[in-house]
């Protein structure tokens, strides 16, 4: 029988949350894996900025603190104003990010300080092509911040996927093998080969009950012990004979009591007809009627 068919509801669910989570887990490091830390990003600009200066000939201003102004937009602003070639900029940038890696598409503006306009302005873009205007432009003495873009990439996470496919997958396995399964039984025809016990059909090879619409399985110990019964009616089983054949012939070492719960579990299966009895002989074993 499939694996899953064999599973119960509880375990199903159980296995599935356990395979939520995990993959969860797994996308959340995936992204994490993906992103640059803070820190060594406010380093790469930073350097970025030292270069500027020093293509400009100024070696003692300093580049101020980089400034976050979102999410994925940064700022590097100078301690004096100072004048240079646009691709100097455009190169600068590329080189740094080719280092560094901290991220393949993006797009720079250069603003001027009092104005509060954009002078110059590229983008980097892989997929897109790059957009490089105004090369070769010299740019004057003035107060200038450069404000980049990091643009970020719209990978697809396969691990998302899963996480809707997976639950979804085991959920319509079970359904399905749930569906075969019932109507494999109830195909099941009389001339299969049965036990008639009072009002119920016992087909052993099936380890099921049927009685009316209604299927009850089995385990395959309480399948032997109620064939056991079967071919013993209204004689005493010893407890031995039981312990024997459904443990022991395995290997399997139990006590006594094994034998009560097996019967106590079979009692409930056969519940619906009253005609059917397990009757304990004290020191000795069962005795199974049908009256």
């Amino acid at each position: 029988m499939n694996y899953f068919a064999r599973m119960k509801p509880f375990t199903l669910i159980g296995s599935s949350i356990l395979i939520l989570v995990i993959l969860v887990f797994a996308a959340a490091f995936n992204s994490k894996k993906d992103e640059i830390p803070e820190k060594h990003l406010e380093v790469v600009l930073r350097d970025l900025g030292h270069q500027l200066l020093l293509s400009a000939k100024d070696s003692t201003s300093r580049v101020l603190p980089v400034k976050k102004l979102n999410e994925n937009l940064y700022q590097i602003s100078f301690q004096n104003d100072f004048a240079f070639i646009s691709d100097t900029l455009i190169n600068i940038v590329q080189r740094t990010f080719q280092k560094n890696a901290p991220a393949s598409d993006y797009i720079v503006n250069l603003r001027n300080c009092k104005q509060n306009e954009t002078v110059f302005a590229f983008e980097i873009n892989n997929k897109k092509g790059n957009l490089t205007p105004c090369r070769g432009r010299k740019l004057q003495t003035a107060c200038y911040v450069v404000e980049i873009e990091l643009l970020k990439k719209n990978n697809f996470n396969f691990i998302w996927l899963l996480l809707l496919i997976i639950p979804l997958a085991i959920g319509g396995l079970y359904a399905k093998n749930k569906f075969l399964k019932k109507e494999g039984q109830d195909s099941i025809a009389d001339t299969a080969g049965y036990i008639q016990l009072g009002r119920f059909k016992f087909y052993a090879d099936n380890n099921v009950l049927k009685t009316g619409d209604k299927t009850i399985d089995l385990s395959e110990k309480e399948t032997k012990a109620l064939k056991i019964f079967a071919e013993n009616s209204n004689q005493i089983v010893e407890r031995e004979k039981l312990m024997k054949e459904i443990w022991e012939d395995k290997g399997l070492v139990v006590i006594s009591r094994n034998v009560d719960v097996l019967v106590s579990k079979l009692r409930k299966k056969l519940v619906d007809d009253n005609s059917i009895k397990f009757i304990n002989v004290p020191g000795r074993g069962y005795k199974f009627v049908i009256e």
